[in-house]
């Protein structure tokens, strides 16, 4: 199916093509999708439970089980690349809270509940939380 930074880059891509202000939850050292986003003009917050030292781009210390809401009020999509199934649950809450998109690649043939509206973007993304139209035609 690719490298692993080519689903990163498809990820960042297909959500650049779409939205205009992003939150990526859980980014750790894995930057590439907030990287094009940022390139691409939008609005992008990375967040991480821990902080990320010398990365590329500004990570802000957040715990999606008790979130600091600011940080996403804003965003017209939250979006995770292959977190814990445990975090599923509290993103969904977190999107439905804020108002908007929470979209997730998963590792591997993971999902949560009934997956989600599954989006092939040329690999499968899952929308989970659908608030508001894309804001960008690609």
């Amino acid at each position: 199916m690719g490298s692993y930074k080519h689903i990163e880059t498809t990820i960042g891509e297909y959500l650049a093509g779409r939205y205009t202000r992003a939150v990526e939850v859980g980014i750790g050292r894995n930057t590439t999708a907030a990287e094009i986003l940022g390139c691409a003009g939008v609005l992008t917050r990375a967040t991480d439970v821990k902080e990320i030292p010398d990365s590329p781009v500004t990570v802000t210390v957040d715990d999606v089980f008790d979130p600091v809401i600011s940080l996403y009020n804003q965003a017209d999509v939250i979006y995770a690349i292959r977190p814990a199934i445990e975090m599923i649950p509290p993103l969904i809450a977190l999107a439905q809270r804020t108002g908007c998109d929470l979209v997730v690649y998963h590792l591997g043939f993971e999902t949560y509940g009934d997956g989600g509206e599954k989006i092939d973007c040329g690999v499968i993304l899952h929308r989970y939380v659908r608030k508001s139209e894309p804001v960008k035609e690609g």
